[in-house]
Order: C-alpha cells, then sequence, then structure tokens
C-alpha cells in the first residue's frame, strides 16, 4: 500500500538551514514533498500554486516578515493550514505567544535534527508541540494578554496594512502598493485602530511593537 503523501513548506531565508531541515524531512516521512520560500511573497506563490500542503515551517525573521506579522498574516489568510514557527529566537514568552497567535507549534534552531523530527512527526498527528521545559499555562500581565487577543482578530490586509505603517509609509504609499483606493487604506486604518484600542497610528505600531508583531515603532515620528 503507497503512503500517503506528505506536502511541506520551509520558509527561511538560509539555504543551508533548509537543506539540513529538508534532510530531516526526506529521512522522516516516507512519502514527502518538501518545497522551499525563502521570503513571504515566495510563500504565498508556493501556497496558491500548490494547494494542499500539510504544513508550513516558518521562521519568524525573513525577507518581508517582522516579528509575528507574517505567522499572523498566515494563519489568517489559511486557518487551515498548520504552521510551525522554527525560530533561533527561543525565550519562553516568544514561544507562547507564538502559540497564542495560532501557531501548532514551535522548534528552536538550536534542536537536535532528531528532536526536530519527533516534533514535526508530533504535529503531524494533531498534537501542539513546544520544548518540554516551556510552560504554557504560564500567563502574561493582563494588558499584554489583550493585546495578543486583539491582534488576533486582524484581517490578513489590516496586517500588511499595519506592517506597512510601521514602515514608515503614507496612506497613498500603501495605496500603491497594495493596488487599491486611498479610501480603503483609510478604511483599514480606521479598523486597525478600533480593534486595538488606539487612537492614531503611531499607537497602532507602538503597541504592535511591544508584543513584537513588528521589529520597532515608526522612526520618523
Amino acid at each position: 500500500m503507497t503512503s500517503p503523501i506528505t506536502t511541506i513548506v520551509i520558509a527561511d531565508d538560509h539555504p543551508l538551514f533548509r537543506a539540513a531541515l529538508r534532510q530531516t524531512l526526506d529521512s522522516l516521512l516516507p512519502s514527502v514533498v518538501v518545497l522551499e520560500a525563502s521570503g513571504t511573497e515566495e510563500l504565498s506563490r508556493i501556497i496558491s500554486e500548490t494547494g494542499d500542503i500539510d504544513m508550513v515551517l516558518l521562521d519568524l525573521n525573513m525577507p518581508g516578515v517582522e516579528g509575528f506579522s507574517g505567522l499572523l498574516y498566515l494563519r489568517a489568510q489559511h486557518p487551515e493550514i498548520p504552521v510551525v514557527v522554527v525560530s533561533g529566537m527561543d525565550d519562553p514568552s516568544v514561544i507562547r505567544r507564538s502559540i497564542e497567535f495560532g501557531a501548532s507549534g514551535f522548534i528552536p534552531k538550536s534542536l537536535d535534527v532528531d528532536v526536530m523530527g519527533k516534533a514535526i512527526s508530533a504535529v503531524l498527528g494533531g498534537d501542539t508541540w513546544v520544548p518540554p521545559d516551556v510552560d504554557l499555562s504560564a500567563r502574561e500581565d493582563k494588558e499584554t494578554a489583550d493585546l495578543t487577543r486583539r491582534f488576533g482578530t486582524l484581517t490578513p490586509q489590516q496586517i500588511r496594512v499595519l506592517k506597512m505603517l510601521s514602515e514608515g509609509l503614507l496612506n497613498k504609499q500603501i495605496a500603491y502598493e497594495l493596488n487599491v483606493s486611498e479610501a480603503t487604506v483609510k478604511a483599514h486604518v480606521s479598523a486597525i485602530l478600533d480593534k486595538l484600542n488606539v487612537d492614531s497610528r503611531t499607537q497602532a505600531v507602538i503597541v504592535a511593537a511591544k508584543i513584537g508583531v513588528t521589529r520597532s515603532p515608526l522612526s520618523s515620528e
């Protein structure tokens, strides 16, 4: 009997790490198709062209991604695809927040490849996997927990707009990048402010940076 094909996308901008992870997957799964993306645009193209994907292994920092913005976008755009964060950042708060933002697992890059394989197998089996020394029940302060929940309500387009706001782009520049009208951008910005319960674009970017959704607040304001 032929084993079912498992399709996994590795989204990471380091080719040597992708090659090592591909080797782990090839040895772990009898029938696996491994696709590779070095940035978010390539990842989006692969997902749209491939269709049935069983897992995305996502680095938190690569071209087109800042902090948790890539994870939030992917979970909002493709909630049916399990996402496992594979990152060099292994702080417990980063791991817990990744799970809160919808990741099915978190694998530090420092792990032995055999442990990585076990983690991937666990998620493919329907479990959530994090390093055993990380307590997912530990709670952040009430304000941070509320912000995390609020960011989880943003749509994919709102996440993209927020990321561009953090880069200092004006509404007309965002409209050009997204190929929409300025009125549409203004509507997205208003929705972002409402969902995050803030009064200005700058405040939205500041709170996004506070919990790691974007890398840093606007430097130009």
